[in-house]
């Protein structure tokens, strides 16, 4: 257990999108029309919405406009709240996830909205669409000997001086060090590092800058990446990404979620995504005694809120520590 907690550290578009496009037919061709164009640069320039989201809303809408047209609306601007209402039963009926519907439901409200304000629509037809709340789930958490097995095993495949195993070795050690989105992670640059303070600046949701403390467990993974795996990837187009795929370009997600499930197979854990490492590395240090301030600190949320769900798993730990052990439990 000491092993795990020791990686740890306590056209005429303007910005808004407000020019001049009326029409909202969507090109099938290419799911777009010169209205989600506006809208995609409204969520960049304005919202400072990621790149992963501003694709989820534009899909969302796409969605929306196939079924709008399948019932005889040709137009996004066109849509109602009938036709919004339809399109949301339709995804209930065919059993999508909670998640999905509330996601959906706030890609609409939020293109709408836009829409009425810019003047694309009379008035916002999302305005009476009842909001669906994901489920509650408690984050999938590996305890503190899975996760030392985990990065122990990546440090061992790392040994055969595979450049890709020395990166993943030290991908999956500051995922646990810091925290990190996977995105983030990847999106860090060589230079967001400072190895002599022993912290990573990262860039999260909203262009949103944090910087987090670095173990030294990482500190020694990410140096043996630097010195003896990083050179032998590196092309003169690799710029200054900090992790790189087999061909020199930046490392992208796809390629660090299959790192962790690799090395979560040769350690024998369970299969886990990288976004497990940042639910444990949040659970361990308040396992460990820090405050939720700094863990909310460490993981970039906006909200406190959002970093309490964690105090839910630690007593839940507790209380199944507790009725294993105690004599009258």
């Amino acid at each position: 257990m000491k092993r795990a907690t020791d990686r740890l550290s306590p056209g005429g578009v303007t910005g808004d999108g407000s020019a001049v496009h009326t029409g909202a037919a969507v090109d099938s061709a290419r799911g777009t029309s010169p209205v989600t164009d506006a809208f995609a640069l409204h969520l960049r320039a304005q919202r400072g919405l990621s790149e992963s989201t501003v694709r989820a809303y534009l899909g969302d809408l796409e969605d929306l406009a196939a079924y709008a047209r399948r019932h005889g609306v040709p137009e996004l601007t066109g849509v109602d709240i009938t036709v919004l209402r339809g399109w949301l039963a339709s995804m209930a009926a065919a059993e999508r996830s909670r998640a999905t519907l509330a996601r959906r439901g706030a890609a609409v409200r939020t293109f709408f909205a836009w829409a009425a304000r810019t003047g694309r629509v009379a008035q916002d037809p999302a305005l009476r669409l009842a909001s669906a709340r994901p489920a509650s789930h408690l984050p999938t958490v590996l305890d503190q000997g899975s996760a030392a097995a985990l990065l122990d095993t990546a440090r061992v495949r790392a040994d055969d001086g595979d450049p890709v195993h020395l990166r993943d070795w030290a991908a999956l050690e500051l995922l646990y060090a810091t925290g990190a989105r996977v995105g983030e992670l990847c999106g860090a640059d060589v230079d967001d590092l400072d190895l002599a303070t022993r912290t990573i600046r990262l860039t999260g949701k909203g262009d949103k800058q944090r910087v987090v403390p670095v173990g030294e467990l990482a500190v020694e993974a990410v140096e043996a990446w630097l010195a003896r795996g990083r050179p032998v990837l590196a092309t003169a187009t690799s710029g200054p990404a900090l992790l790189l795929g087999r061909r020199g370009g930046r490392a992208d997600q796809r390629q660090l979620r299959q790192a962790v499930h690799d090395v979560s197979a040769a350690a024998g854990v369970s299969d886990v995504a990288p976004h497990a490492l940042r639910h444990s590395v949040a659970t361990h240090l308040l396992e460990g005694g820090s405050d939720l301030r700094s863990v909310q600190e460490v993981l970039g949320h906006a909200s406190l809120a959002t970093t309490q769900r964690y105090t839910h798993v630690t007593a839940d730990r507790l209380r199944a520590s507790f009725e294993q052990a105690h004599p009258r439990a």
